[in-house]
């Protein structure tokens, strides 16, 4: 059996919450590695949303970013016209469960991807499957590492702290979406995690693709 393809680096990228940046952030790092001529690809295993919602669907926009269309970047039946977590969408609209294995099996990736992006849905802990949260499936996807979305201001240190608790299995650089300079309390949330909690903190989404990779 040939071996399975494999992005040369491999990042997940999660979030401490809901609308949080992640979309955003994963365009934007796709979009700078493609400056840089990088081959990248994106994967969402399965998105919900509102139909009314005249704004792009993730998947959209990652498709947009990475260069491949909507449905290789989450497949057509993964994706739910209902704004809840994937499995309680799926639930309403009668459509059968959602499985870890499934979701697994249908992430493909092309050969020579040397950045690949994968998103999951809502913050670390929320419910990805019927039998799964994101952080058990980033688990077993086994990234390289972790890029942890987290607002910049009050409450920060807390939630990044929570979801650092699910995210054992790999290296996390966390990004202080939405940050300003000039705002006394982004500045000390940035100092406190990286001084006393001793994280990997950036500011900038794209200062990830100038960090070394971390073993």
């Amino acid at each position: 059996m040939p071996p399975v393809e494999r992005p040369s680096r491999l990042i997940a990228v999660m979030g401490t919450g809901t609308d949080i940046g992640k979309t955003w952030a994963c365009a934007t790092l796709l979009s700078r590695a493609r400056e840089l001529h990088w081959r990248v690809a994106a994967r969402k295993p399965a998105q919900s949303f509102d139909p009314g919602n005249c704004a792009p669907t993730d998947a959209a926009t990652l498709a947009a970013a990475s260069g491949e269309s909507e449905d290789t970047v989450c497949p057509r039946h993964r994706w739910y016209p209902l704004a809840m977590a994937p499995p309680m969408a799926a639930d309403r609209l009668q459509q059968p469960p959602l499985l870890l294995k499934n979701l697994l099996a249908e992430i493909r990736w092309p050969a020579g991807v040397q950045l690949g992006l994968i998103e999951t849905a809502g913050g670390v802990r929320s419910p990805l499957a019927h039998d799964a949260d994101c952080s058990e499936f980033a688990r077993c996807v086994a990234p390289d590492e972790v890029l942890l979305v987290a607002d910049a201001g009050l409450g920060t240190i807390n939630s990044v702290r929570l979801a650092l608790h699910a995210l054992s299995f790999a290296p996390v650089t966390v990004l202080l979406n939405r940050f300003d300079a000039n705002n006394e309390l982004h500045q000390l949330n940035r100092n406190w995690l990286v001084s006393r909690d001793r994280l990997r903190v950036i500011v900038d989404v794209r200062d990830m693709l100038d960090l070394p990779q971390r073993p």
